[in-house]
């Protein structure tokens, strides 16, 4: 069974990187360029998993994980949080919105699709 995943990430670099990275292990992957656009493709993408940046213009990781756990159709959805951040209280905030983890850019894709494996609820 394909994973449908949702990537949101305000670098196109990212969002290129990780569709090619995810679709070659053949999951079906919808980007989204901020967290405003990534909410608006919340219901058509019916995702898996969703995998945010924090900093990003518009709607920030932080309000997506906020407004995707506020959601009627995705608030059980794993959320993995994708960022060159890593301070512990940056993660700790993350965890008490709701993200199921967090991924240091740069990114293993190996490690990347085995955090998406564990998280699937599938």
């Amino acid at each position: 069974m394909s994973l449908s995943i949702l990537a949101i990430d305000d670098s196109r670099t990212m969002r290129d990187l990780l569709r090619s990275a995810l679709e070659e292990v053949g999951f079906n992957v919808t980007t989204a360029e901020n967290g405003a656009d990534g909410i608006g493709k919340l219901e058509s993408a019916t995702p898996d998993v969703i995998i945010t940046d924090i900093n990003m213009p518009v709607m920030d990781g932080f309000g997506v994980i906020e407004a995707v756990r506020k959601s009627d159709g995705a608030a059980s959805v794993p959320i993995l949080v994708l960022s060159t951040e890593s301070g512990s209280e940056l993660k700790d905030r993350a965890r008490g919105l709701g993200a199921t983890g967090w991924i240091v850019k740069p990114f293993d894709d190996q490690r990347l699709i085995s955090a998406i494996r564990r998280v699937a609820r599938v």
